[in-house]
């Protein structure tokens, strides 16, 4: 309980100091939030939300696990070869320097403007804090439990999924966290441009018309639903790595 408090009380009380410092506004590009918070069921808990918002989610959702395969997949090939690293560090740091928005035009030239253009954009900026926190968890594997295994010949799938997956565990889940923040500002991103729906889209369909109160109140949303899946990450976070922190924590103690 007392985690979730202090989770929840910076957000509580950012929006307090919002709600003081913008009562009264009477500048038309920044309303006060009471009449934000008065526009946003209306415009997003109705046909929006499914027209516009399940969308950008679920494009999100697999943009994000297909993110999540390739990098550990490819991290764990790269982190255990290290011929195999060296020749694709030049290629991946070049692949890495390019900002995934400036790839929205080849994406609209390759798959056109529908679904699958938004998932490679989400995709091409998701996919590298999990690429490149796999190898380093791979890399960074027990050099003494490496040697137990070949001792025992524990190799193939069984060594994969017991120790190189497992060391690296807590290092994959660090980039898919980064992923995940970096996955919704793409989700926005590839529906500014070329979009027909979705909640990007949306809100910059207020902005050009004018709507201000509507528009702040999808900026709002996008805040809500970046809690929303901290909160969820968290929770798998937790459960995937148990045993990981129950072995900090009593190495802690002891």
């Amino acid at each position: 309980m007392r985690r979730l408090v202090t989770f929840f009380a910076l957000p509580v009380a950012l929006l307090a100091i919002w709600w003081v410092a913008s009562a009264g506004s009477t500048d038309f590009y920044q309303p006060p939030l009471s009449k934000i918070l008065g526009v946003f069921p209306e415009t997003w808990f109705g046909p929006r939300m499914v027209d516009d918002v399940l969308p950008s989610l679920l494009r999100l959702a697999v943009g994000f696990a297909l993110s999540l395969v390739i990098g550990v997949a490819a991290g764990v090939v790269i982190g255990t070869n290290r011929v195999l690293r060296d020749l694709t560090e030049p290629v991946l740091e070049f692949l890495r320097a390019i900002p995934p928005p400036a790839l929205v035009p080849v994406f609209i030239l390759i798959a056109g403007i529908d679904n699958l253009m938004k998932v490679l954009v989400i995709v091409s900026g998701c996919v590298w804090p999990v690429l490149l926190n796999t190898v380093a968890g791979v890399r960074a594997a027990d050099e003494v439990l490496a040697d137990t295994c070949r001792a025992y010949r524990i190799t193939g799938t069984l060594r994969l999924r017991h120790f190189v997956l497992r060391s690296a565990s807590p290092q994959i889940m660090a980039g898919a966290r980064q992923a995940l923040s970096v996955g919704l500002i793409l989700m926005v991103i590839s529906e500014l441009k070329a979009a027909s729906q979705g909640l990007g889209f949306t809100v910059r369909q207020f902005q050009t018309g004018f709507q201000i109160p509507e528009m702040w109140s999808g900026v709002l949303l996008l805040g809500i639903i970046g809690v929303v899946l901290s909160v969820l990450f968290r929770l798998v976070e937790r459960r995937v790595l148990g045993w990981y922190h129950g072995a900090t924590h009593d190495g802690v103690r002891s």
